[in-house]
């Protein structure tokens, strides 16, 4: 209070959930100096960040920003030195720098976020680092030597010259990522606030080895898929099989909650604060109206049969040399031939990745290759000609994919120097021969893509016919807007040239056109010097959410309706004007999807309603999500070996990768059907099932404000509540049938345990106080193990109470005949107490078959519990 931080602009802006975000995070930055924000898409995580580097900007702290190429206006807009109009912060004076992820790892050049130039920026200098999209950086820190040189992958330089380098950093990182069944990116995550010391939290969790904490937990993870493959997987099982110190780690490091947790704890936010989300409209069209194009399936089959031999020198590189070429290009085990065999997957999946997008795209990327190829062959040509020693680098791949998509593709392809080779140590007639049988294929599909003309488009056909029945029939009263995503700027640009005259001529709208690497456009009457500004354009669009008329420069008469954009606006943009967005092209990871429709799916939006329309590419959707699937995850799980993981998915990996891509199957078959959040998953992990933060700030609010009280209470209070059949529910409080079945009558026991034993630490997460909820018929429904799932209940059946309910209390007594017949809760006692050591004793078994640091603890005896206080529900 003292620094002001409460007067802030952006303080004052959030919601009361975000400043207990805010709160709890820089609890953890001190404490830990780390933590991770993994709130929901449309949750704020922006705004929630901006306001802890408010707090540590007013401390004096020097603060970093890392983000990736595609967000970097979420950021600047907000920089003082930048002096945009429409920062709505300008009092604040954020004075933060921003670089790209893709900037780690490079010497020279300039950072285009602040114009950095790298080759003198001072990495090691931050006092604070917030990374953006920080799942993005989830690779293996590796290095390699190259020409007497280390170089380092982008994770490693941001772990060695970025946080522990210079002076001590704090990391603060966004995340959206979602625990399914393989830890990995979760644990490279937490690597970066435990600075890669596997004993940083001994002291302040009593953890005794984080890679140990993840190893074990990712046996339990991969165990408990496996037992569930074919049956709908209960997440209790695994919570009881999970270490405590795993569960521990995610609960003292992040912070992560869902809607529907927002939803049922915060009074200021209730579901009716949120659009109602229409059922999904789903499409798959011919790509050419006219029939004469092959099926999506067809130009599968023939490009699968592709050697691409343009991006595999390695496979002609003569016997005699090619020792100096396996031991140069390698990476661990990464060899150059394996990083050049992904190289052509990637490739192959690139094709089809443009032709599911448009017609227009793929035919733009076929004709790259070719051009490639030719140049290629007349390098050849020339070398043969005059016999000059010439080296090939085989890694010019930004000439075929742009290099805002780059950033996506798999790091080691863009990281370090490249490899050349010398033409004079390769076999050129065989490469020659190969090279020609591939121009010839791809000229034959490039031949046949170029015949199919705008008026030919059946998908840009189709997109115009929706856009037309959405503008005449608005399913919110005259709201015409629509954004439409898609994964690449050729296809956005394709679509602006075809859709802004159109849109203009027939319906009077306004159209812009947003990515990454092209300038943005709009027929839009706006002054010349804003006419191609991102943040204008935006607020032109979405001119509540944006609040336009506190920005006079801006045109207020009229608006755009129309955005035409890619995964540039998919995060961290409120754009809840609009209620349509049109997924043109699906891109495989259902995360990203959902992050689209983020952007419209927003608390207090002013849509009673709003729709997601998809595309996609082919009604076999197993087939399509196989196909995507195939190249990624085999990239990884190589990248997973190459590191010497010492995981069990070297042992299964098969079975590990059927079950990823079932998962992934299963969320994008939900998306057809319904909206999700995909910590609803019902067979999904989400960090939001470890985090206790927002019952820590409740329970810090309360103790503030009884604090005297309480500390003179008696153990063994008690307290009575009705379950969601008694008469005396409160009817404002509205359950899920799910939620309805779950909370029945019983009690809620919290115990001591008095025994000492550093030992149960790895067996209880809150060691010594155990919680246990038992029905009345004896069934212990949630073990001790899941402490988030009790406390939820708890707050359920406590919210809005603010005095006994005299019926009940009455009831009570005349049960007991005042309390001097308790034999009915005293063996529900005994059982639960049952019930805690017959757990610790099966957790005690399991911690010793698979961790060998595992000590056998004491076995408690029933005195040894202490009754701290218990709720029960009639």
């Amino acid at each position: 209070e003292k620094t002001g931080f409460f007067d802030s602009e952006i303080w004052n802006k959030l919601y009361s959930f975000q400043r207990d975000a805010v709160k709890g995070a820089i609890n953890k930055l001190e404490k830990y100096q780390g933590c991770i924000i993994a709130d929901s898409v449309g949750l704020g995580k922006t705004y929630e960040a901006l306001a802890i580097i408010k707090y540590y900007e007013i401390l004096g702290y020097r603060v970093l920003v890392l983000c990736p190429k595609k967000l970097q206006n979420n950021w600047t807009i907000y920089q003082a030195q930048k002096g945009n109009k429409l920062n709505p912060f300008k009092n604040d004076r954020f004075s933060y720098t921003v670089a790209f992820h893709t900037d780690l790892a490079r010497t020279s050049g300039f950072s285009k976020a602040d114009n950095l130039d790298l080759s003198s920026f001072n990495w090691g200098a931050w006092d604070l680092v917030v990374i953006d999209e920080s799942h993005n950086l989830r690779g293996n820190p590796k290095e390699k030597a190259e020409n007497g040189e280390i170089i380092y992958n982008r994770a490693k330089f941001l772990l060695e010259k970025v946080i522990k380098n210079g002076v001590q950093t704090k990391v603060l990182m966004l995340s959206a990522t979602p625990v399914n069944t393989n830890l990995k990116d979760l644990r490279n995550q937490i690597l970066y606030i435990s600075q890669g010391n596997d004993y940083a939290f001994k002291e302040s969790m009593g953890i005794e080895n984080i890679s140990n904490t993840f190893r074990l937990a990712q046996l339990k993870f991969t165990e408990w898929a496996k037992n569930s493959k074919d049956t709908k997987k209960d997440t209790k099982e695994l919570f009881s099989a999970l270490d405590s110190s795993f569960f521990k780690l995610l609960d003292e490091l992040t912070i992560a909650r869902s809607r529907k947790h927002i939803v049922t704890y915060y009074s200021d936010i209730d579901k009716n604060s949120f659009p109602e989300r229409l059922k999904p409209i789903n499409e798959n069209t011919d790509i050419d109206t006219t029939q004469k194009f092959y099926s999506y399936d067809q130009v599968n089959e023939a490009i699968q049969k592709y050697k691409l031999s343009l991006f595999k020198p390695s496979n002609y590189v003569k016997k005699e040399f090619r020792p100096q070429y396996e031991t140069t290009g390698k990476v661990k085990e990464f060899s150059q031939q394996q990083r050049e065999d992904f190289l052509v997957e990637m490739m192959k999946i690139n094709f089809l990745k443009r032709l599911e997008s448009s017609i227009y795209s793929y035919q733009l990327t076929l004709k790259r290759t070719l051009d490639k190829i030719n140049s290629l062959e007349q390098k050849i040509a020339d070398y043969e000609t005059n016999k000059k020693e010439e080296q090939l680098d085989p890694f010019e791949v930004e000439t075929i994919i742009p290099e805002d998509e780059l950033e996506e593709e798999e790091e080691e392809f863009t990281v370090g120097k490249k490899l050349k080779y010398k033409l004079e140590h390769l076999d050129l007639e065989k490469w020659k021969i190969a090279l020609k049988n591939d121009k010839n294929q791809l000229n034959a599909l490039y031949e046949t893509a170029e015949k199919v003309k705008p008026e030919n488009d059946a998908k840009l056909k189709r997109l115009k016919e929706i856009l037309a029945y959405k503008i005449n029939h608005p399913i919110n009263p005259n709201n015409k807007k629509i954004i439409i995503f898609t994964a690449f700027a050729d296809t956005a640009v394709y679509l602006y040239d075809n859709l802004s005259s159109y849109l203009y001529d027939n319906f009077g709208l306004y159209s812009a056109l947003i990515t990454g690497s092209t300038a943005c456009k709009t027929n839009f009457n706006m002054p010349a010097q804003i006419k191609n500004d991102f943040n204008s354009i935006l607020a032109c669009f979405a001119p509540i959410a944006k609040e336009r008329d506190k920005y006079p420069s801006l045109p207020q008469d009229k608006q755009i309706d129309i955005i035409i954009a890619t995964d540039c606006i998919s995060e961290g943009q409120n754009l809840q004007d609009c209620d349509y967005v049109i997924n043109y092209d699906i891109h495989w990871n259902p995360v990203r999807i959902i992050q689209r429709f983020g952007r419209i799916d927003r608390i207090n939006s002013p849509n009673t309603k709003i729709q997601m329309h998809n595309f996609w590419p082919t009604e076999d959707l197993d087939k399509y999500i196989k196909l995507k699937y195939r190249v990624e995850a085999r990239m990884a799980l190589v990248d997973l070996t190459a590191t010497g993981s010492d995981n069990i998915l070297n042992e299964d990996i098969d079975n590990w990768l059927d079950n990823d891509m079932k998962f992934r199957t299963k969320q994008l078959k939900r998306l057809k059907e319904e909206v999700i959040d995909l910590e609803d998953m019902e067979d999904c992990i989400n960090l939001t099932d470890f985090t206790l933060n927002d019952f820590r700030i409740d329970l810090l609010n309360y103790l503030k404000a009884n604090e005297i009280e309480l500390r003179d209470a008696p153990l063994g209070l008690y307290a009575i509540t009705p379950s969601p059949d008694n008469a005396f529910w409160l009817k404002n409080n509205t359950l899920s049938e799910e939620q309805r079945q779950i909370i029945r009558p019983g009690i809620i026991f919290c115990l001591q345990h008095l025994e000492d034993g550093s030992e149960y630490n790895k067996l209880n997460p809150l060691q010594p106080y155990f919680l246990v909820y038992i029905r009345d018929d004896g069934t212990v429904r949630y073990h001790y193990t899941n402490i988030k799932q009790i406390l939820e209940i708890y707050r359920l059946l406590t919210k809005d109470r603010k005095e006994a309910i005299k019926e009940l209390c009455d009831l009570f007594d005349e049960e007991t005949q005042q309390g001097q017949h308790m034999d009915k809760y005293n063996t529900l006692l005994i059982k639960a107490i049952e019930d805690i050591k017959s757990s610790l004793n099966k957790r005690t078994n399991q911690q010793l078959q698979g961790d060998r640091t595992a000590l056998i603890p004491k076995k408690p005896k029933e005195q040894s519990f202490e009754l701290i206080t218990w709720l029960i529900i009639k």
